[in-house]
């Protein structure tokens, strides 16, 4: 069996889900690949990361949004 690779546990990051072994949150992951960083950048400045790990976050946050939760959307003024 594979190693979950995204795990979220009270005691690291206030149980904010991360990449196991380390203390990489998968909302930095997204909030660095939004702001334009590329996987090698990532990469490097987080050398526990791997690219298993940051296509893990990604696949944690598509089936996060799956859930039944409406999200509303409000237009900045």
């Amino acid at each position: 069996m594979a190693q979950t690779l995204i795990v979220s546990d009270p005691k690291i990051m206030m149980g904010q889900p991360v990449i196991s072994g380390t203390r990489i949150t998968v909302d930095l992951i997204l909030e660095k690949l939004s702001s334009g960083e590329t996987f090698d950048q990532l990469l490097q400045a987080h050398p526990r990361l791997t690219r298993e790990g940051i296509q893990a976050a990604l696949n944690f946050a598509r089936e996060a949004l799956r859930a039944d939760v409406v999200y509303p959307i409000t237009e900045s003024v």
